[in-house]
């Protein structure tokens, strides 16, 4: 007895392009995609192993999802501090 072969997830692809999309076209709304696709194409793999595949597409967009969000927040902290920096010295200066 044969097993039907497996259908990526389509949550998985979707997953994967929103993060592709994330570093090119749609910065932050493609990494919000990717992050949630991707968690929900991995819940619904495990829940049907037999019938879906696609973890590594789910898991590569969330990783890229991940990236982009985690440094733009670093890129946001490191702007405020600069321009925070810059207000407090011109304040010692005065």
């Amino acid at each position: 007895m044969s097993l039907p072969p497996r259908q990526t997830s389509p949550m998985a692809l979707i997953s994967l392009i929103a993060g592709i999309l994330g570093w090119t076209a749609l910065p932050f709304l493609g990494s919000v995609v990717a992050i949630i696709t991707g968690h929900m194409a991995r819940a619904e793999i495990r829940r049907r192993p037999l019938e879906l595949e696609g973890d590594g597409l789910a898991l590569a967009g969330l990783i890229m999802g991940w990236v982009v969000v985690i440094g733009s927040l670093l890129a946001l902290l490191a702007i405020l501090m600069f321009f925070g920096g810059l207000a407090w010295f011109v304040s010692l200066q005065s």
